[in-house]
């Protein structure tokens, strides 16, 4: 069975995600692999579809013991052998599981790395018995010091290596730099790895960052806004956590709180609970989150400062995993940012202390900055993006601008009178003519100090983060973050240059555009789901995910072979609930009228986007792709990778907003074609193996559409 006809009956989906192809290909050729993807991305696909394609059992290894029984019974669910072993289960579920490894019985078996050294390494030797496919390494950022979330069990997982010398392995992270990446390879002893690196990009996540005066009445019109929906809301402490639950029950929502110092069996019923959309909202630290999959989390809030963008974007990464549109909210204190420094100055390491110095200064300037939010976040990935990304606050503001040049002039002139020395507060303290003890008597006599004393110290500290944005400032790294003229400022100091600065803001938001009909059908759809996973003792994503719900709205099925076209419906839950989600659409349909069953029948193809709605980048490059400009002139003027703009074209194609034979020359298109009517069954992958590395993943793809 090949690629997609695997991914089509087990999974329901008729198309790969970006990079799923690649990786899968590389792992059936018995490469390692070191797979990068976003959380949300579909890392589980690239290891479960070659496991269900090769013989023997895939061992998974993960951290997560909460999300093992999740990833099972989801596996379940859609008819695939699945099992786990781990701390929980008893002696004897354990030998019934091993003896159905014995006979063959199980395709994916998922462990925690302690369970893989336990006994003197002897479930290694028993792994030895068995035919082994290959290795998939979740959370592979575990086992690199420089990562968020160091783990020095992970650190044994190079052993396989040794025992099992020729089995592939593959390495599945959503968070890596650079340095991480390298520690991945070494310390799991990959083999001359397939590194495929996706873009981080989350489109259908909107980032917005606000400071956290009036904190609480912000996060209560935040949530009254999205009350019927589910989220995370994260806090740094313990005492946190309970204090902002009971604020929220206090005010007619239903939260419930999250630590690791609650007992054992109110941290799993508060999940449970959560999981199963019993409760709306979980108040949580970073305990929380990697042990869950609910795919229908709508937003996920941080009430105060992650430590990392590694943190921060692993977090925010729990929403929208559906692919529909979701919002990370964070609510920015400088306080926070200090009380964190405070914590990093006590790693008794230099290298370490200082590499989270900086790491945590990256965060700050994203929450500072006035920059696209998207931009800053990915060029810490290594990864460029244009900027105006239209989903973020900074993209969404309405900004009114003044000639600043006098300002910027005095702020800059205050800088280099302090030589680059000390930080923002510092500066602005100066600038204020502040009689505070802790300005220098000798800074006192320069004759910049107080010229800026008709500004309040919210306004000095955003037009100084502002030219910061443009250009003329910047700031060091560690734990004393200095600010300093750089060269373009040069022009502006000596009247060469004006300055427009920021004097006023306005949020756009963004309105629904689901149509009423479509609102009413999804919340009986969900009702209908609500009651197969209760009688399942299942969550409800687990049943059907919000996306497959939302394309059942849409194209209102009444028919098993048109519901087996919507995506997610593989055969196993065409066949378990396509005939009551019929009856539900058919009832509801003919009660008001509507037209039914136009889900597209003549291409047999799922509309495995439909659902989506194209963000504003794809739009974007349609804008400029419109006006003339090639696929590398759009690289160019966008400052995107190739492969982003190459997945704009695609999924323009795939929405008909544009035509894919123009992006393959004629001949390539003729031959391609060709060789897919003999080859219908093909992947990407044995296809461009056949043709030759002139022909690209990309124009295969969009011939093939």
């Amino acid at each position: 069975m090949e690629m997609r006809e695997t991914l089509r009956k087990y999974f329901g989906y008729d198309a790969f995600r970006p990079n799923q192809e690649e990786v899968i290909g590389a792992l059936l050729s018995g490469r390692d692999v070191l797979a990068l993807m976003p959380t949300g991305g579909g890392k589980s696909i690239c290891y479960q579809v070659p496991a269900l394609m090769k013989e023997g059992v895939t061992v998974v290894i993960s951290p997560l013991i909460a999300l093992m029984k999740d990833q099972v019974e989801a596996l379940k669910e859609n008819g695939i052998a699945a099992a786990y072993l781990n701390s929980t289960q008893t002696r004897t579920e354990q030998q019934e599981i091993e003896q159905q490894l014995r006979k063959g019985e199980i395709r994916l078996l998922y462990l925690a790395p302690e369970k893989l050294f336990s006994a003197n390494e002897g479930f290694i030797g028993f792994l030895q018995q068995l035919n082994v496919s290959f290795f998939a390494i979740d959370e592979a950022h575990c086992v690199s010091q420089w990562g968020h979330d160091f783990r020095p069990e992970y650190l044994k997982i190079k052993e396989l290596r040794k025992r099992f010398k020729d089995v592939p392995m593959i390495a599945l992270t959503a968070t890596a730099d650079r340095k991480t990446r390298a520690d991945i390879v070494r310390n799991l002893a990959l083999k001359d790895p397939e590194i495929i690196v996706a873009s981080f990009d989350r489109p259908n996540i909107q980032y917005r960052i606000e400071p956290r005066q009036q904190g609480r009445d912000k996060l209560l019109e935040f949530l009254r806004k999205h009350k019927e929906d589910s989220g995370i809301i994260y806090a740094l402490s313990r005492k946190s956590t309970e204090e902002l639950a009971m604020m929220l029950n206090n005010y007619g929502f239903h939260a419930l709180p999250y630590h690791a110092g609650l007992p054992q069996e109110v941290r799993a019923s508060n999940q449970e609970r959560f999981i199963k959309d019993d409760v709306k909202i979980v108040v949580a630290t970073i305990a929380f989150g990697m042990g869950i999959d609910k795919s229908n989390v709508r937003y996920v809030v941080h009430w105060n400062l992650p430590k990392n963008i590694e943190g921060y974007y692993q977090e925010t990464g729990r929403a929208g995993r559906d692919g529909l549109d979701s919002i990370a909210y964070l609510l920015y204190s400088p306080g926070d940012a200090r009380m964190l420094r405070s914590f990093i100055d006590d790693v008794p390491d230099d290298t370490f202390r200082e590499s989270l110095h900086s790491k945590l200064g990256h965060l700050i300037q994203v929450c500072e900055s006035r920059i696209c939010r998207r931009k800053l976040l990915l060029a810490y990935f290594d990864e460029e993006h244009a900027g105006n990304c239209g989903n973020c606050d900074v993209c969404l503001r309405q900004e009114e601008y003044f000639d600043g040049t006098e300002i910027a002039q005095k702020a800059l002139s205050a800088v280099v009178r302090l030589k680059g020395k000390f930080g923002i507060s510092y500066t602005i303290d100066f600038l204020r003519g502040s009689k505070s003890q802790k300005i220098r008597e000798e800074h006192k006599q320069l004759p910049t100090y107080g010229v800026g004393s008709d500004l309040s110290k919210a306004e000095w500290n955003r037009h100084i983060r502002y030219l910061i944005d443009l250009g003329y400032l910047k700031v060091s790294d560690g734990k004393y973050p200095t600010v300093n003229a750089t060269p373009q400022s040069h022009a502006v100091l000596r009247g060469q240059q004006a300055v427009k600065l920021i004097a006023h803001t306005e949020y756009a938001e963004i309105e629904n555009s689901e149509l009423p009909e479509m609102e009413d059908l999804m919340k009986a759809l969900k009702k209908v789901r609500r009651f197969i996973a209760k009688g399942r003792n299942l969550p409800p994503y687990m049943i059907l995910t919000d996306k497959t719900l939302m394309e059942l709205a849409k194209y209102r099925p009444t028919t098993l072979d048109a519901i087996g076209r919507i995506s997610g419906f593989g055969e196993q839950k065409t066949e378990a609930y396509g005939k009551r989600f019929c009856q539900e659409i058919k009832k509801y349909s003919e009660e008001r009228n509507l037209p039914t069953d136009l889900v597209p029948s003549s291409t047999g193809k799922k509309r495995s986007t439909a659902s989506r709605s194209l963000g504003p980048s794809p739009l974007e490059t349609l804008r400029h792709l419109r006006s003339g400009k090639s696929i590398d002139e759009v690289v160019i003027e966008r400052g995107l990778a190739r492969s982003t703009v190459e997945g704009h074209i695609y999924d323009l194609a795939k929405h008909q907003k544009i035509d894919p034979t123009l992006f393959v020359p004629s001949e390539k298109r003729a031959v391609i074609s060709g060789m897919v009517e003999q080859h219908p069954k093909a992947t990407l992958t044995e296809l461009r193996n056949k043709l030759g590395e002139e022909y690209s993943f990309f124009e295969l793809r969009m011939v093939k559409l």
